[in-house]
């Protein structure tokens, strides 16, 4: 099995989207590639470490990461496991509408200014059901496309999208904690536990994780095992005992919380994808 695989799933004139996985090998930063088309790339399974310049930046399942033409950036695995990711590279014209001009550099060619933004649960509901529905081959060319620039809308809308603002330190500090999460999302973490692990006193973290991300640090753990959810419905029969493997303490509690972030049970999601 190589470690890199990108399986193509629409292309079209107007947006082209890949599955990605990758089995993370390479634990330590990789040699420099190069984007040669720009790029959304949202990740659904797993964690990896993107490195442009000086600048790190911790792609998980609540965040879109964003890669410019010609831009060079390193991959790493600190945590066990590798990733998935739903690769969308966007014509440039559509690009030139949709993005606001917050998020885009001053250059001649369109470029973002960012490494990553934090979607929110519609965006990350929109990721599942794009693939989903494209894997099954539910879903017509047209219905596809409008999907994903719906996605792209609501990833990098000034209203939803969030982009983290904070020192280099504290920045670091939340980014230690995420990989912590991500180790084990179905482990029932303690605060202490956490913060034992990222070097920092229990108060402290949850007071700069707040600043940082703008979401309690609970409720962030709780949309990274959602979204792992949102990628497993389609391997489950038995969906209790998918709330069970992601940690929920019953099938009512997985339900209703994935029901209050996503606007539906898991068994009317898997019905609306078409994954039952």
């Amino acid at each position: 099995m190589s470690q890199f695989s990108a399986r193509k799933i629409l292309e079209t004139e107007m947006v082209s989207v890949h599955d990605v996985l990758c089995n993370g090998e390479c634990r330590h930063r990789s040699d420099e590639e190069c984007a040669r088309v720009t790029s959304l790339v949202f990740p659904y399974r797993g964690v990896f470490l993107r490195h442009v310049g000086s600048d790190d930046a911790v792609a998980e399942a609540n965040q879109v990461l964003f890669f410019n033409r010609d831009e060079g950036y390193r991959i790493s695995h600190p945590v066990e496991g590798g990733d998935a990711c739903l690769s969308m590279a966007v014509h440039e014209a559509a690009l030139e509408e949709l993005v606001p001009k917050v998020h885009r550099a001053a250059r001649g060619t369109f470029a973002f200014n960012k490494q990553r933004l934090r979607i929110d649960a519609r965006a990350q509901a929109l990721v599942a059901l794009l693939r989903h529905s494209l894997l099954r081959g539910t879903a017509e060319t047209l219905e596809a496309e409008t999907l994903a620039m719906t996605l792209v809308r609501r990833a990098v809308g000034e209203r939803t999208a969030r982009a983290a603002t904070a020192s280099i330190g504290r920045q670091k500090l939340v980014d230690r904690a995420k990989l912590v999460l991500s180790s084990d999302l179905a482990r029932r973490w303690t605060l202490a536990e956490i913060a034992k692990e990222a070097g920092v006193s229990p108060v402290y973290l949850t007071q700069v994780f707040q600043q940082v991300e703008g979401t309690p640090l609970y409720r962030y753990h709780l949309r990274l095992r959602l979204a792992k959810a949102l990628d497993l419905l389609g391997s489950y029969d038995d969906l209790t005992d998918l709330g069970l493997d992601l940690g929920f303490s019953s099938h009512s509690h997985f339900s209703s919380s994935f029901r209050q972030v996503y606007g539906r049970t898991p068994a009317e999601f898997q019905r609306f994808a078409g994954l039952r």
